[in-house]
Parts: structure tokens; C-alpha cells; sequence
């Protein structure tokens, strides 16, 4: 059985768990290989997810996840929050994130492709992103990475002047 399918036997699993939980399952990845695997389980909440949350989650699916058969081999069950910067890898994480910024990294015929934009629509087949007022069009077959992409700059605090206004002034 590949690791995928592994993945998707360990989703199909735990997710009524999750749910009844009061959270989401995002997302399920088995990464690694032989004794140094991790199964890593990302849970969503309409109030995101805090430690109380993770070990809920933890100590649920845990006792569940010892009796599948199909995750053979020995494996670090990591359940976590998928983060502010979230990995996009199914069209269900691209419909959810359309309205935000989101960096791809593509395949083209003429090679590789970064792109950087505001991710406009995400249907069953492809994903639009506004790079620049240009729309770029990507299929998921094409796409390599995906994730949300966070402004971590600071916002200016209300009434108080912007730096390029700043800065201006200073060179006047």
C-alpha cells in the first residue's frame, strides 16, 4: 500500500473522530520512511485550535490509529493546527483559501514556475490566481506546492501616519 493510500485510510478513519470532536480534519500526511515516520493529523475549528484542542485530538485518535492495519510500521503521531501559512494540497484547501494571498510553485513546459497572488477561484480541476492583475491559470496535475502566504509586516496603528508618508516628509 502506497503512503498515500495510507493517508487516506488513516482520513477516512479519524475524521468522524474529529468531527465529533466539534473540529475539522484539514489535512493527513505520513512523511518519512521506516522507523523514522511521522503521521502528522492538522484539525481546523471555527475558533481555530489550541493545545486543549491538539491533545483531545491526540488522545481520541491515538487508540484508534494503533488497531489500523493498513499503517504498517512504527510512526510519530504528530496533530497540530495547519498553521497561518498552510500547506494547499487538495481542492478543498484551495476552494477554502480563495480570497487570500497564496504562493504556487508550477510546472510549465518551459520548466518550473513561482508564482505569487491572490487566489481567486479553485474549481475541480484548477485553481485562478491574480498575479499582478493578470489571471494564471494552474491545474492541480501541474502544481508541485501550494501554500497561504501571511503579511507579517506590521499594520499601521490607526491615525497614525504611514511610513512612506514618513519618509517623504523626512527627504522634504
Amino acid at each position: 500500500m502506497s503512503v498515500q493510500e495510507q493517508a487516506e485510510t488513516v482520513r477516512a478513519a479519524v475524521a468522524p473522530l474529529v468531527d465529533a470532536l466539534g473540529f475539522e480534519l484539514y489535512d493527513v500526511e505520513l512523511l518519512g520512511h521506516g522507523a523514522a515516520r511521522t503521521l502528522r493529523v492538522s484539525i481546523t475549528g471555527p475558533n481555530g485550535v489550541d493545545l486543549d484542542a491538539i491533545t483531545a485530538t491526540t488522545q481520541a485518535i491515538s487508540p484508534l490509529l494503533d488497531t489500523l492495519a493498513d499503517l504498517n510500521g512504527p510512526y510519530l503521531l504528530e496533530v497540530s493546527s495547519p498553521g497561518v501559512e498552510r500547506s494547499l494540497r487538495r481542492a478543498e484547501h484551495y476552494r477554502a483559501a480563495v480570497g487570500e494571498q497564496v504562493a504556487a510553485k508550477y510546472h510549465t513546459d518551459a520548466g518550473p514556475r513561482r508564482v505569487k497572488g491572490m487566489l481567486v477561484d479553485a474549481s475541480d480541476n484548477e485553481i485562478v490566481l491574480d498575479v499582478d492583475g493578470t489571471p494564471q491559470h494552474v491545474a492541480y496535475a501541474d502544481i508541485t506546492n501550494a501554500r497561504t502566504v501571511f503579511d507579517w509586516e506590521p499594520q499601521p496603528r490607526p491615525g497614525s501616519p504611514s511610513k512612506s508618508r514618513t519618509r517623504a516628509k523626512e527627504r522634504a
